[in-house]
């Protein structure tokens, strides 16, 4: 999977998987975690996001663990 650098205060690059639904986030701290089962539009929108960290806390954080 590629991880795509993102520019965010949070989060340093994102990876995505569309057939599997698995995503990667790495971290400012330096950790990567999976997340499992995430539909396109919340990656999209994850991407798309002015605030990258905010819309991980809103609509990722603790919802598709793995």
């Amino acid at each position: 999977m590629d991880m795509v650098r993102v520019i965010s205060s949070a989060i340093t690059a994102v990876g995505y998987d569309a057939i599997t639904g698995r995503m990667k986030i790495t971290f400012k701290q330096g950790r990567t975690y999976d997340f499992c089962r995430v539909p396109s539009d919340v990656h999209q929108g994850l991407m798309a996001a002015g605030s990258k960290g905010s819309f991980f806390d809103r609509a990722i954080k603790d919802r598709y663990q793995c």
